[in-house]
């Protein structure tokens, strides 16, 4: 039985070595659901004990902290423009926004992005591709990675004491809450951002207005 398989291998040692491989390759490989993993994981453990949910984040912290600074030494090797799907649309706007955004404020574009699969690939790799420091890189992926992992487990651990009786109900919780708070945060920095970049286009449009007022040229 599918249950039982589940909790089978929430009790075996191996899991946090998966959790560990899931969390590093899900740094620069989005298509890995390692989030879903980990919340699915703790609301297991919530119920049933296993597997350790301190060990679980630690292990999902530090996996996630290597597959970022994988992300990131990628960029600086390959750029944001070698492979072909680096140069769809949608995902070449996401690069051009991630080096606009790095120059800015870089702090809170790098762990924001955590949360965000396909976000947190690009914000890297466009910090090595961009020659953002490594050394202030470093810090704040592992703040990144760390606050990650304490989230997913928060989640999942929730989600595991709600529906303690049924473990895998509680997992299913998990990760359906755990894919709308990565939505909702996805919306909510894109129409922050999308606002602040059209002030920043008006400001600029009222200062050339000015400047063409002084000098009696036409504005554009």
């Amino acid at each position: 039985m599918l249950s039982d398989l589940i909790l089978a291998a929430a009790g075996s040692p191996w899991v946090y070595l998966v959790v560990a491989l899931l969390a590093c390759i899900d740094g620069f490989f989005p298509p890995l659901p390692s989030e879903s993993v980990v919340v699915a994981l703790a609301a297991v453990a919530a119920s049933t004990g296993e597997p350790d949910l301190v060990l679980l984040g630690i292990v999902a912290a530090v996996g996630a902290f290597a597959g970022d600074n994988i992300a990131y030494a990628l960029g600086s090797r390959l750029g944001t423009t070698r492979f072909r799907w680096m140069r769809r649309p949608r995902i070449a706007a996401v690069f051009v926004f991630a080096a606009a955004q790095l120059q800015r404020r870089a702090a809170t574009l790098i762990l924001a992005a955590r949360y965000i699969p396909v976000g947190r690939v690009a914000v890297n790799m466009t910090a090595g591709a961009t020659g953002y420091p490594r050394r202030r890189f470093v810090p704040l992926a592992a703040l990144a990675a760390a606050s990650w992992s304490a989230y997913s487990i928060l989640i999942g651990t929730v989600a595991g004491h709600w529906v303690k009786d049924n473990p895998i109900l509680g997992a299913a919780i998990a990760v359906v809450v755990a894919v709308l708070v990565g939505f909702v945060i996805d919306k909510v920095i894109s129409r922050l951002t999308h606002r602040r970049e059209t002030i920043r286009a008006i400001e600029a449009a009222t200062v050339d207005d000015r400047d063409s007022e002084r000098t009696g040229t036409p504005a554009g």
